[in-house]
């Protein structure tokens, strides 16, 4: 799949349940030229389930600045490309957005393709109020810095998501 200008394809991925991949993610990544993924051994077990057969790199926080230069030649190419996380949706809490913001600023195109995503999923089962929140990502490790972030939080009215590792 080559596209007269490439593009990037931002694709969602199942958070625990496989068959929660949407046909619309299953297609784009079979037709992808290249699969971005953190873990590629990871996402390769549901590469292979899908008979996905392009290239596959890792993009991770100690990678992405490297892999720019490498995406957007092969966006000059005309190359379609997918993002896709671990696990949800891609930039929640992942790498990427470096990335996605230099692709953006190069002028080629950028294409979400929603699914899953573990704090949405989450909040809709919460019992929580839903009108009004705010995603939090996860919170430091070091006892003092967590401490300090949910002090800075303890008035906020809405309800607050938190990841944990």
């Amino acid at each position: 799949m080559s596209d007269a200008s490439g593009m990037l394809y931002v694709v969602a991925t199942p958070i625990g349940n496989l068959d929660d991949l949407s046909p619309r993610a299953t297609a784009t990544l079979i037709a992808a030229d290249l699969i971005l993924a953190e873990d590629t051994r990871h996402s390769g077990r549901l590469l292979r389930r899908l008979g996905a057969g392009g290239a596959i790199l890792s993009l991770h926080e100690h990678n992405e600045d490297q892999r720019i230069a490498d995406v957007l030649q092969r966006l000059q190419q005309g190359q379609s490309i997918a993002l896709i996380s671990d696990a949800g949706t891609p930039l929640v809490s992942d790498p990427g957005f470096r990335l996605v913001r230099a692709i953006g600023e190069a002028g080629y195109g950028l294409v979400p393709v929603p699914g899953a995503c573990a704090a949405i999923a989450a909040l809709s089962v919460a019992g929580l109020p839903s009108d009004r929140f705010a995603f939090e990502g996860f919170v430091a490790n070091r006892a003092g810095a967590r401490r300090e972030r949910l002090q800075q939080l303890a008035a906020d009215a809405r309800t607050l998501i938190f990841y944990e590792s």
